[in-house]
């Protein structure tokens, strides 16, 4: 699945015919089912699919965080196979930057201590020009001796941003980034990961179950099953909405209702 913005640019991640089993035998489940996707450099994707589709799953396998059973997974041109826990773990510091829906913040560290923590692990001099732009663009100038709990959570998730921007990765996976925050925090969070796609060429990979939220984004895939199923390029909330209802992601009442739509993020 390759689109023109990929042929134009470089590869920041692929997948190729990637498989996940879990399990043996009578117990064994098939996550991911011969998965091929590819995400090109400076774009930003959405990742969606109902209950049980595989995205956690496509998350972990991509980010290098769990090996796939077969297939390939390649970061700019690194294929992550080859490479052994400790290779993995530097490439993870170096190339990827994750934001997550808690945030992950770590409460006795200042804001700055935070948005430093990746490069002081990675035994890097922060250049502090870099660090400063980054704050700057995230708007936390003001906030950078504060700790974590005197902070609202959209601004936590500010600092878990920076803390992904700083090392400058080849990509950046957001899991359901904006899950825990209000309709209008999410939409400022939103907008700013959307600027740091447009703006500096970062790549962005989010998953998420939230229309609006996918809306922002270049492009959403959808999986369902563990495979690839379909994409939209410039969503609207409307036609990610509909595509969701095909696919039966909200025809159970115990899942995720379309009143996102209506009712904008949560």
């Amino acid at each position: 699945m390759h689109t023109r913005e990929d042929v134009r640019s470089t590869t920041a991640v692929r997948l190729e015919a990637v498989r996940k089993i879990y399990g043996k035998g009578d117990n064994e489940v098939a996550a991911l089912k011969e998965l091929s996707m590819s995400f090109g450099t400076g774009t930003f994707t959405a990742v969606m699919g109902p209950s049980g589709s595989g995205k956690s799953t496509f998350l972990h396998c991509a980010a290098g965080l769990d090996q796939p059973t077969s297939g390939s997974v390649t970061v700019g041109d690194v294929d992550l196979a080859g490479l052994d826990e400790v290779q993995l773990t530097k490439l993870r510091r170096d190339r990827i930057g994750f934001i997550f829906q808690s945030f992950n913040l770590l409460p006795a560290l200042t804001v700055m201590q935070n948005i430093v923590l990746p490069l002081k692990l990675a035994g890097k001099r922060p250049n502090k020009n870099q660090i400063l732009m980054v704050v700057n663009r995230v708007g936390l100038a003001e906030r950078i001796n504060h700790l974590p709990g005197q902070l609202s959570g959209g601004q936590q998730q500010r600092v878990a941003i920076a803390r992904a921007l700083v090392t400058r990765p080849d990509v950046i996976f957001a899991d359901e980034p904006t899950g825990a925050l209000d309709t209008r925090t999410a939409a400022a969070v939103l907008a700013l990961l959307r600027e740091s796609v447009s703006a500096i060429g970062q790549t962005l990979v989010m998953v998420t179950h939230d229309p609006v939220a996918a809306s922002y984004a270049d492009r959403v895939v959808f999986l369902a099953d563990g495979r690839f199923v379909g994409e939209l390029h410039r969503p609207t909330p409307e036609a990610v909405a509909a595509r969701m209802t095909r696919l039966g992601a909200w025809d159970d009442e115990t899942r995720e209702p379309s009143a996102t739509v209506a009712g904008g993020l949560h």
